[in-house]
């Protein structure tokens, strides 16, 4: 590895539509918008911007088909600094896409349709294999398949370097994956899912989960939106950190702002508490905008 700091992202890219209304339908019922935009989105494609917004050299691992969609995510990793010389045109499917609709609050439900995320494996482990080598924190997600993401953790760890995954949405990793993996980030519906206990939504619900996740992984960050985020790790050490106090504009991509900040400050070697501060402070700015003045 060299010594320049790299975050590569291993993950899922989306052209996304978001879709502003009053409130989200129930089942049946149609309700009259005010207006729609297209976007980019995938959270390893938003968690790769967030991350070279910090600076730091970031590439992006994915796939896109050759259709509008796929060039409209080119574009955007282009304009924001992210190299995306081993994003895969494919092919056989389309680019993946979800759909976002938004009620008055920023509360969102949305639906996603993989299309060409779900064609990577180890041919893009094979191809990116010297950029695996020299990076310094792999950054994963579950939006692709998990053999996917466990080929490419094993390349970076045998190389030196450390992965983090966002294991979203839940979704059990499998046993190879799992022992490549140095920090999970997870919220709590996560962290249920994960521990097999039910978790409280506060930020001593958070730690305690925090904590029992750690005998399963070296280093554990468990976010709980508005209460705040805590950490655990394997050596006994607790972190608790309150949320930003903000007026909520949307929370649309909140998650992944906070994982790219922190995924670039952990690759820089910044202590655990600062970079957890710093991330937490960036979903709190984003989450405080409304969607309309995002970039």
């Amino acid at each position: 590895m060299t010594t320049a700091a790299l975050v590569t992202v291993f993950g899922s890219l989306h052209y996304d539509i978001a879709v502003m209304g009053p409130a989200r339908p129930r089942k049946g019922e149609t309700v009259t918008g005010t207006s729609w935009h297209p976007k980019s989105g995938g959270k390893g494609g938003n968690q790769a911007v967030s991350s070279a917004r910090t600076g730091i050299a970031t590439s992006m691992i994915g796939a896109v088909a050759d259709d509008e969609f796929g060039r409209f995510l080119i574009a955007n990793l282009d304009r924001k600094n992210v190299d995306h010389t081993f994003v895969r045109r494919s092919a056989s499917q389309s680019t993946g896409m979800s759909v976002a609709i938004f009620d008055a609050e920023g509360d969102y439900g949305a639906v996603i349709v993989s299309g060409s995320n779900l064609t990577l494996g180890d041919g893009d482990v094979a191809a990116a294999r010297d950029l695996l080598d020299r990076t310094t924190l792999l950054v994963l997600q579950s939006e692709i398949p998990d053999a996917a993401n466990a080929a490419a953790a094993k390349a970076v760890r045998q190389a030196g370097g450390r992965v983090l995954i966002n294991a979203a949405p839940a979704r059990a990793l499998s046993g190879d994956l799992q022992s490549y993996v140095n920090i999970i980030v997870v919220n709590a519906i996560e962290a249920e899912m994960l521990a097999g206990v039910p978790v409280v939504e506060t930020l001593d619900g958070a730690l305690k989960a925090a904590k029992r996740l750690a005998h399963l992984y070296p280093e554990v960050v468990v976010t709980v939106g508005g209460a705040g985020v805590a950490y655990a790790n394997r050596d006994g050490e607790e972190i608790a950190i309150e949320a930003e106090k903000v007026k909520v504009e949307s929370t649309h991509g909140a998650g992944d702002e906070f994982i790219g900040v922190l995924a670039s400050e952990i690759a820089l070697g910044t202590a655990m508490d600062v970079a957890l501060r710093r991330a937490n402070q960036a979903a709190a700015k984003l989450v405080s905008t409304a969607e309309s003045n995002r970039d």
